[in-house]
């Protein structure tokens, strides 16, 4: 059973008793949910387990620095319906649903998102579907929400059944925690709703520490891929979960291990009462260029950030190049050696 009350998480050891009161003030204001598999990974006995972290709410959720805000990533200033951001002429976000099966203490749309947020009505969902297929540059859609796999198979269906009738749409592209948080989920007829005709389907997995990927959510994955669905990884650099080159690389080689192709790691955005959770970006640089000389090229994320107000996402990892104008460029190695190489 999902644990959303603060009472239940401490009758189930995941916070102290005498922490109940602050767990009350931040359940007021964010979604609190816990799946029992998530809940299965939580090391009780240790005050900074990185699992806890990402679930178990915290006081500090509570402080809000002057640069965070309530949409950081700019979702409402590029949402020209109900439901759809376009902020990429190729492609489109369809946020289907606002509801999650576990809600993480560092979401970016934490303001949005929770119990009593309503899903998509059918007049909303056609406006959103008339607006896709009025502009014949958009060539990827990407459910998210909430997380779009909590519909009902029989609704993912029909959904992917209207935008695979759309033809310049090529590709669709699922954001999900589901296989990670309740593998049980995936089931053959939610598989099966996954496929749009003529479409390529691809599953995006939000995973932040190799722990999370436990052998149910393995055999999950192993489902979704054997069922001719390739699938990417989506990670967020968090202080105290993984924001050190052993867990990131653990982390990224079980994703290949997995047949998940590392894609995005996320610098923390600036949701409000988040900070705690932030590094710098100096930080997150100096991670990727260790990775660098550690890893495979198919383990290697690409460092992001979500330009706060709308911007887009840029890649910000550390650079390995100093152009020399006519002499031509300096390229620095693994180690941290540099080597002319000619303009």
């Amino acid at each position: 059973m999902t644990t959303r009350l603060p009472s239940e998480l401490v009758a189930a050891g995941l916070a102290p008793p005498e922490k109940l009161a602050d767990l009350v003030r931040v359940a007021k204001r964010y979604a609190v949910a816990i799946t029992p598999e998530i809940a299965a990974l939580i090391d009780r006995d240790d005050p900074n387990d990185p699992i806890a972290r990402q679930f178990v709410p915290n006081i500090a959720e509570l402080t809000t620095t002057p640069d965070e805000r309530a949409d950081p990533i700019g979702d409402y200033v590029h949402s020209p319906v109900e439901g759809i951001v376009h902020r990429y002429p190729d492609r489109v976000l369809l946020k289907l649903v606002n509801v999650c099966a576990v809600y993480c203490r560092f979401c970016f749309r934490r303001e949005m998102v929770g119990p009593g947020k309503q899903m998509l009505s059918a007049e909303q969902l056609d406006a959103a579907l008339m607006y896709i297929r009025a502009r014949p540059d958009i060539w990827e859609v990407i459910l998210t929400g909430g997380d779009p796999l909590l519909l009902s198979a029989r609704r993912l269906s029909e959904v992917m059944r209207r935008i695979g009738a759309i033809e310049h749409v090529r590709v669709v592209r699922i954001h999900t925690r589901l296989p990670v948080v309740s593998p049980k989920k995936i089931t053959p007829s939610l598989m099966r709703a996954l496929k749009a005709h003529g479409k390529t389907t691809y599953v995006a997995l939000h995973a932040n520490h190799p722990r999370e990927l436990t052998p149910s959510v393995r055999a999950a994955v192993a489902r979704i891929i054997d069922g001719g669905i390739p699938m990417v990884s989506q990670s967020v650099l968090l202080r105290g979960v993984n924001d050190d080159v052993a867990t990131l690389e653990q982390l990224m080689r079980t994703f290949v291990e997995c047949r998940i192709k590392p894609y995005y790691l996320h610098h923390a955005d600036l949701a409000p009462g988040t900070s705690h959770f932030r590094t710098t970006i100096a930080e997150g640089q100096a991670l990727i260029r260790a990775l660098r000389g550690r890893m495979s090229g198919l383990a290697q994320p690409t460092y992001v950030l979500d330009i706060p107000g709308g911007y887009g996402k840029m890649p910000v990892g550390p650079g390995y190049i100093d152009m020399c104008g006519d002499a031509g460029a300096m390229v620095e190695d693994i180690n941290g050696i540099k080597h002319r190489y000619p303009s």
